[in-house]
């Protein structure tokens, strides 16, 4: 037992046998989230943060604050499924779902998986060419070099990976605390934003339906089983119930963390832009318009924030990518290849002069619509006592879970009645 990966999977054994340990050894099973939570600080949470916040000021807050406990729960089932079945979703998918079926949700999820390469690949490609004075083509062939170097780690098993994803959250983290000390946050503004529901018009519904697809994503929801299935080997049921445990609380925290960098990026535009640059709508915009009003260094820790963002979710996504692909249909294609077929649609996007971040945001959009996929089938796998055993989970955890995918599924409906032109008449404007 000489590699990373090894020495972790020995220290988390001895923890669930009941081993003393200090708490070190609890931070063995940091990780899964962690990796899963990058999906909840993507490009594409930058362009919908930024629209929310430079438009409606504040009010749109409580959009990030509902769907990061949607998050929290649906990321908590997933890790739950991957620990106590020792399979991913997509592989629950094939095995149980009627054929058809599992052709579709393979298709739709491969859809989804090109929409967050396009959020990501875009998003790192803006942030290296606003720092570097490279065109966005460049910026975007040298993201994709450094995605696939990093990518390279896992071949050295988790543990690795785990660590590297984890130092680049830590980056953004550290960069959007330093914005939140330099702009002028209204907090009493920031709190009601927080707590009181409001939908001004129908741009304000594409924008808060955006931020629950750059949110609670569908790549985040099927890795998460992923990374949990053979990470830790729990050997009985109150060895799993420690490990459940254990992963409840680390989705809680990485969550939290990831939620309370998404309030940020919404308050920092809300302070900067709201009042006198409320038409600020993209990302090159905010910049170029940060550094008046807050200066360089508030410039600065935004683009860097953007650049780890890009990488590390660009990273991510193609492990989730490889894992919907091997899940569904037993089937896996070299990273390289794989690399290439999903970044190709944000290549077609610059090439043919579409707006970034409209891109951006619209690519949130595609994912929102098909997130009830995923989302569907894991509350149906997670009550089911055939797959579950005595680990289904409880009544009211499935009526929330439930009520959330019926939200997004709401959502999504209003969002599709508004664009081909249906009265809305519960929006103000």
């Amino acid at each position: 037992m000489n590699s990373l990966s090894d020495r972790t999977r020995a220290g988390m054994s001895a923890v669930l046998a009941g081993e003393p340990g200090s708490w070190r050894r609890r931070l063995l099973f940091a990780g899964p989230a962690v990796v899963a939570s990058v999906a909840y600080m993507d490009p594409g949470n930058y362009a919908t943060n930024i629209q929310a916040g430079a438009g409606y000021g504040y009010q749109l807050l409580w959009v990030v604050l509902l769907a990061n406990l949607i998050a929290m729960l649906f990321q908590g089932l997933s890790a739950r499924l991957g620990i106590v079945t020792g399979k991913n979703l997509a592989e629950l998918s094939r095995d149980h779902l009627p054929r058809p079926l599992v052709w579709v949700m393979w298709a739709v999820s491969e859809v989804a998986a090109m929409a967050t390469d396009l959020a990501e690949f875009l998003g790192g490609a803006i942030g290296l060419s606003l720092l570097f004075g490279l065109p966005l083509l460049a910026g975007m062939a040298v993201t994709a070099i450094v995605t696939y170097g990093l990518l390279m780690f896992e071949g050295r098993g988790f543990r690795p990976m785990e660590l590297i994803i984890g130092a680049l959250v830590g980056v953004i983290g550290l960069c959007y605390l330093a914005e939140m000390v330099i702009a002028p946050v209204e907090w009493g503004a920031a709190g009601a934003g927080l707590v009181t529901p409001a939908l001004p018009d129908s741009m304000a519904l594409t924008i808060a339906v955006g931020i629950i697809g750059a949110t609670v994503m569908p790549h985040a929801i099927y890795l998460h089983s992923g990374l949990t299935q053979a990470r830790a080997r729990p050997r009985n049921d109150a060895e799993r119930r420690r490990l459940l445990r254990f992963s409840n609380s680390e989705v809680v925290v990485a969550l939290a963390v990831a939620g309370m960098i998404n309030m940020a990026m919404v308050i920092t535009a809300a302070s900067a832009f709201h009042r006198g640059h409320s038409e600020v709508a993209e990302i090159e915009t905010a910049y170029h318009t940060l550094t008046p009003l807050l200066g360089g260094a508030a410039a600065g820790a935004f683009l860097i924030s953007l650049i780890a963002s890009g990488i590390s979710s660009s990273v991510v996504g193609t492990m989730a990518g490889q894992m919907i692909m091997q899940g569904f249909l037993r089937f896996r294609v070299p990273i390289w290849l794989r690399r290439a077929v999903t970044m190709a649609p944000a290549f077609a996007v610059v090439i043919a002069g579409v707006n970034a971040t409209q891109a951006l945001v619209m690519s949130q959009v595609v994912l929102s619509i098909a997130l009830p996929v995923p989302m569907l089938a894991l509350v149906l796998f997670a009550a089911r006592r055939d797959v579950m055993g005595a680990f289904a989970v409880s009544k009211p955890v499935l009526a929330l879970a439930l009520a959330g995918a019926v939200l997004v599924l709401g959502l999504n409906f209003v969002l599709l009645a508004d664009f081909f032109g249906a009265p809305l008449p519960f929006l103000a404007g």
